[in-house]
């Protein structure tokens, strides 16, 4: 999973970014010349993004070794993270007494417009999950509370959420993943396929997005 929310007061295991935290200056980095101006600074750097997901992979490879599991990823925003975290399971199952048969299919939720996320949620690619009958479930997108619902009318044998970002809110149900990259302020970040109306999923890093961004590419 990409990016989820959670209460302020809710605790995950991820690695937690403060909201006093300013982000790295985007001048120590290198990104696309068309967004200058568009990002306030990196918040998380493309390479603690892989040596985070990778200690992730492990994780899942040590409470899931050995079992017949189908990866379950939530386009858009989250295809970068599953493809990224499916090739490091796909490598330690390689050189590890452990091996997961391991099946990825794709679905896709549209929750956002600018940067609100409302109520009108479309599910697409999941009407018909019956082949996840008695299979474990590793989930790896953007919005979990209608998705698991629907996931789980299908009987999974068991269902495990992977989210590289859970985002720190007042007012937000208190569904944290299982497997957690990091915990984030409650500001609107891009790039590492997360997007803004479709622009940034071409950055490599997790930046802020300006003022000035949203503007230029609101819609």
């Amino acid at each position: 999973m990409a990016e989820v929310s959670v209460r302020a007061e809710s605790k995950s295991e991820g690695i937690v970014i403060h909201d006093d935290w300013p982000g790295y200056s985007l001048d120590l980095f290198s990104y696309p010349a068309h967004y200058y101006g568009d990002l306030d600074c990196v918040i998380i750097p493309h390479g603690v993004i892989m040596d985070r997901t990778e200690r992730l992979a492990r994780n899942i490879m040590d409470d899931l070794g050995d079992h017949d599991i189908v990866v379950l990823c939530v386009l858009k925003g989250g295809y970068q993270f599953c493809a990224d975290l499916v090739d490091r399971i796909k490598a330690l199952s390689c050189n590890s007494d452990h091996t997961i048969p391991m099946r990825v299919h794709f679905i896709r939720l549209k929750s956002y417009l600018n940067d609100q996320s409302t109520e009108d949620l479309h599910i697409l690619g999941a009407e018909d999950l019956s082949f996840l009958s008695g299979k474990g479930i590793v989930g790896t997108g953007k919005t979990m509370k209608t998705l698991l619902k629907h996931v789980e009318s299908f009987r999974p044998k068991m269902i495990k959420i992977a989210g590289l970002l859970v985002k720190r809110v007042q007012l937000s149900p208190t569904c944290v993943p299982d497997y957690v990259g990091f915990e984030i302020p409650n500001r609107f970040v891009v790039g590492y396929a997360l997007d803004y109306n479709e622009y940034f999923r071409d950055l490599n890093h997790i930046c802020v997005i300006s003022e000035s961004g949203k503007k230029k590419y609101k819609i």
